[in-house]
């Protein structure tokens, strides 16, 4: 998976998003400043389509309504707009026509700006999108590949809000939970990751391992022009990675693990070559 999927593109144009704070909205009013919250604000190079390419098969999702445009419609956010949400769901159709076997997931787990009419508006976009693609909520247990590719579908949707009750293709956020360290130490980081998966429920639900640093304010005010990418990822990438080769999948193991910029390592290969070690397990049973 890769963590806030859609910040390949943010707009430093647009006015800062409704997910921050009214003093940096305030600062933003110089275009210096939005260009500075762009570089913390990018945690992906690649399109969808190129992560889509790539192996990723999670996708995190902030979204947003614009205030003062008129129209319902949605964008990606992360302290700037990023495209329509239509836009990437299209794109993520078109991959999913050319490969039927493949299957996705869309965690939609932060919203802003956004009242009863406008979630609809979303769910409608969705429907729209992948229409009979869509897996209805089921046992997680039960949702094999197998089952996926006989029912013919590929997009699992996770819906953090109440409305996902009144839609049977929304899967509840509680079924996707992702523990969040909020750390710039690595090592803090990779003892969260340990620390969370031992703790992780056996059945029921998927988990994601965020392998994650997340910049604080004075990180930010010290690094201001490197931005995100040279001052905490490139530096830990090669650390994280090696705790990923270390996992084992499974019951209480690794499930579905995110990083930032997944393309400067081997990541996706990495997390897909973990699942050989159940095939290994498999053989050995039989």
């Amino acid at each position: 998976g890769s963590h806030d999927s859609f910040s390949y593109w943010v707009d430093e144009k647009s006015p800062v998003g409704p997910d921050q704070a009214t003093a940096i909205k305030r600062l933003a009013r110089i275009s210096l400043v939005r260009k500075i919250i762009k570089k913390w604000s990018v945690t992906q190079n690649l399109t969808f389509k190129e992560q889509l390419e790539g192996g990723i098969r999670y996708f995190d999702l902030r979204v947003s309504s614009k205030p003062g445009e008129i129209g319902q419609d949605i964008y990606f956010i992360h302290g700037l707009f990023g495209i329509k949400v239509w836009d990437g769901l299209k794109e993520m159709n078109s991959f999913l026509e050319q490969h039927p076997k493949e299957v996705i997931f869309l965690d939609f787990n932060h919203f802003y700006a956004m009242d009863d009419s406008h979630h609809h508006f979303l769910i409608n976009r969705i429907r729209s999108a992948f229409e009979s693609k869509l897996c209805c909520v089921e046992c997680v247990e039960y949702v094999t590949l197998l089952y996926m590719w006989e029912k013919k579908h590929q997009v699992l949707i996770f819906y953090h809000h109440p409305l996902y009750q009144e839609y049977p293709f929304l899967w509840p956020g509680n079924k996707m939970p992702a523990p969040w360290a909020n750390t710039t130490n690595v090592h803090k980081l990779l003892q969260f990751l340990e620390t969370t998966l031992g703790e992780r429920s056996r059945y029921g639900t998927f988990h994601v391992s965020q392998a994650i640093l997340t910049p604080r304010v004075k990180t930010i005010a010290r690094h201001l022009v490197r931005g995100l990418k040279n001052t905490l990822v490139h530096r830990n990438l090669p650390m994280i990675l090696n705790w990923v080769k270390a996992q084992k999948p499974g019951v209480m193991g690794v499930n579905i693990i995110t990083s930032d910029f997944v393309e400067l390592v081997d990541f996706a290969a990495t997390v897909i070559a973990l699942n050989d070690l159940l095939l290994e397990e498999d053989e050995s049973a039989t």
